[in-house]
């Protein structure tokens, strides 16, 4: 009877080391569900914030377009001369649209863990993000179109001075008006140029000339002396400059916001690839 008992406590020592071992793996594997779920819940909520920034990014680039096309101090005009830049406009507003519905469709995907929501999203987002960055590219690589050298090149050949029916002049006064400047780099730029062929005894446009305070007499005085070429009642700034000093600020904004877009999307291709795993 002693050996029987012996014998009993033998066969229950193993069962209780393996009914032990069972129950530690399975709160492992519970630990290790719960934690997963928690990385899972995390990724979550980081892509929602992550498309909601993309869902704000589209917003700010939708309204910045349509600003450009219904400004009214005159930088519709300016657009509108360089077929590069009106087209820049309609891909800023199309750009813009399409993050902003993406921003959407992510979070619904990332709040619902709805795996099809998800892989449209990334596969959408890539398609965004490769376009971006072969327009960079391509503004890097034309962007000797967007120098002094060039824009005074074409003021010589195309400027008319006074045919408003012409888009390129029409858009050249507009810029001259608006931000009170003559030519390109200065009044200089009129001198062997289209416009000095077409009005030989102007030296430079009436655009050039400073708006007096009070019409009349001496408001045709200020302007036969400017059309004459006195320094003093001419704008002398060239108007690269002046363009140039006043969208800078503008300029930097666009830049800097455009290398944050570009990481906000590359992090939520990332968590869309990841909670796309993660969904059973």
């Amino acid at each position: 009877m002693h050996g029987a008992c012996l014998s009993n406590a033998n066969m229950q020592g193993p069962l209780l080391s393996r009914e032990m071992e069972t129950r530690g793996q399975g709160e492992a594997s519970a630990r290790g569900t719960a934690m997963e779920g928690d990385c899972l819940s995390c990724v979550k909520y980081l892509m929602f914030v992550f498309n909601f920034l993309i869902f704000l990014g589209g917003s700010f680039l939708l309204g910045v377009g349509v600003w450009v096309l219904v400004d009214p101090t005159g930088f519709r005009e300016i657009v509108a001369a360089n077929p590069l830049l009106f087209t820049g406009v309609y891909i800023v507003l199309a750009m813009g649209g399409m993050l902003f519905l993406l921003g959407f469709l992510g979070c619904c995907g990332a709040i619902r863990e709805n795996k099809c929501l998800l892989l449209f999203f990334f596969m959408l987002i890539l398609l965004i993000f490769l376009a971006e960055l072969a327009a960079a590219i391509l503004a890097f690589i034309f962007r000797e179109h967007l120098t002094r050298e060039y824009f005074t090149k074409e003021l010589k050949r195309h400027y008319q001075g006074y045919n408003n029916t012409d888009v390129f002049t029409s858009t050249w006064n507009a810029i001259m008006n608006t931000f009170d400047c003559c030519g390109v780099n200065s009044p200089e730029d009129f001198k062997e140029s289209l416009f000095k062929d077409i009005n030989p005894d102007d030296t430079v446009p009436v655009a050039c000339c400073q708006r007096p305070s009070q019409p009349g007499d001496m408001a045709h005085l200020t302007k036969e002396q400017c059309l004459s070429g006195s320094m003093m009642f001419r704008n002398n700034k060239g108007c690269y400059s002046a363009v140039v000093d006043y969208f800078e600020l503008y300029i930097y904004v666009a830049g800097a916001s455009a290398i944050v877009v570009l990481t906000i999307e590359l992090f939520a291709m990332v968590f869309a690839m990841c909670l796309f795993r993660g969904i059973q």
